[in-house]
């Protein structure tokens, strides 16, 4: 074979490789115009009527994660099963957004932290690493993470919209979640760094529940909940 020769077939290959890539870089284009108007539709949950309308919200979510699973089987089939890892920076930052979604909207629900294979199945894709295309765990992780910083604006938001119980509630989910995350041997330096931010989140929302104790609205927010003074 003469230089050309090779040169040639080394372009074809380029050629190749580009061409799965657009193609990839179309389906995440949508599953991003997705995840906006998901991210959309949930923020009204920080305005004050809406925490009256929490779960037709999160029922309009799920609907739009129905378009992300097809989206999500469109995307399985740019590219070869085994190259996963090649091509996982095409789409890591959406699936990162999408699980911050599907964990807020799990939360909204239910007020409970979702599971990865949870997620997995909310997205239409594996848990399981060996099964295909699948929830890398430090994506899931980072999603998390999102959540909290997410739930700290809540918390806010939550005591301007006279919801005095609701900090309470996410003070607690948020401090077993970083005693979750201290559990966590973390080596990658971007994950470690979002988790660094955790300890701001945690921060901020005991400062909401520590004004709201200087205020006595912690008492009222416990009667409201059911509580004894």
């Amino acid at each position: 074979m003469s230089v050309s020769e090779m040169f040639a077939a080394l372009q074809g290959a380029l050629g190749q490789d580009q061409d799965i890539r657009e193609e990839i870089r179309k389906v995440v284009q949508a599953l991003e115009q997705t995840a906006r108007e998901i991210l959309t539709l949930l923020q009204g949950v920080h305005q004050g009527p809406g925490f009256q309308h929490i779960p037709k919200k999160c029922q309009k979510a799920r609907e739009h994660f129905g378009t992300v699973r097809t989206q999500m089987e469109s995307l399985k089939t740019k590219f070869p099963a085994d190259q996963y890892y090649r091509f996982h920076e095409h789409w890591r930052f959406v699936l990162q957004r999408l699980v911050f979604l599907a964990a807020f909207v799990v939360y909204l629900e239910s007020e409970t932290l979702v599971t990865r294979e949870a997620v997995a199945e909310i997205l239409g894709i594996e848990a399981d690493r060996e099964r295909g295309f699948h929830l890398d765990i430090e994506d899931y992780l980072s999603g998390i993470l999102t959540l909290a910083s997410e739930l700290a604006r809540l918390a806010v938001n939550s005591v301007t919209a006279g919801d005095y119980s609701r900090p309470l509630r996410i003070s607690t989910f948020i401090n077993e979640l970083d005693s979750g995350f201290r559990l966590l041997n973390l080596k990658n330096d971007s994950l470690r760094k979002r988790y660094d931010g955790l300890k701001y989140d945690v921060k901020k929302i005991e400062e909401v529940v520590y004004d709201l104790s200087i205020r006595g609205l912690n008492k009222e927010a416990t009667v409201g909940a059911g509580g004894e003074k």
